[in-house]
């Protein structure tokens, strides 16, 4: 297919043939027609080996979007321990902001720790209009101090999406030199 007969093709779904909940697909392919454009990071323990910790993850969809969301992909690019276990169970999300908590939405939640990847897959994809976020739970900080990296990538519900990238959340891991 001939670039500019798939950009028309892209530009008139985008014009509102798409349905809410459906992806735009293309040679087989799921994407947005409006896709999320950056993750919001909070955390709130930043101390080398601090237990407890939870990492958010906040991600808004335009009312545009195209496509409800299939998930995300939350990849470690950078940051001294590259050992630091990230628990798939103890993964939440729900609408809404942190400490500003809505409803729980399901999850399914894949660690590699080998690759430094975690793929959270929605169930019930959240629509677009959207604002929500995910909750990662390691049962400890990494026990380096560095700046750590996590590029996020966004998914489209639907076959074979087309991930949107976000953008990286920073994570500053800090020495208790203090105590």
């Amino acid at each position: 297919m001939s670039r500019v007969l798939r950009w028309f093709l892209l530009g008139a779904l985008s014009l509102g043939a798409t349905t809410p909940g459906r992806s735009l697909e293309l040679n087989g392919q799921s994407y947005f027609t409006q896709p999320p454009w950056r993750v919001e990071f909070t955390n709130y323990d930043w101390l080398v080996d601090q237990g407890g910790p939870e990492y958010f993850f906040t991600v808004s969809l335009a009312q545009n979007a195209g496509a409800d969301l299939g998930g995300l992909v939350i990849t470690q690019t950078s940051g001294s321990d590259q050992t630091f276990w990230i628990d798939p169970t103890q993964t939440t999300a729900f609408f809404g902001r942190p400490r500003q908590e809505g409803t729980a939405i399901p999850v399914r939640a894949q660690f590699h720790e080998q690759k430094r990847i975690m793929r959270v897959e929605f169930p019930e994809p959240p629509p677009a209009g959207s604002t929500l976020t995910v909750v990662l739970r390691p049962p400890n900080n990494p026990s380096l101090n560095d700046l750590y990296l996590f590029a996020v990538e966004a998914l489209p519900a639907g076959p074979n999406p087309a991930a949107a990238p976000l953008g990286f959340a920073r994570m500053e891991i800090l020495d208790d030199w203090g105590r």
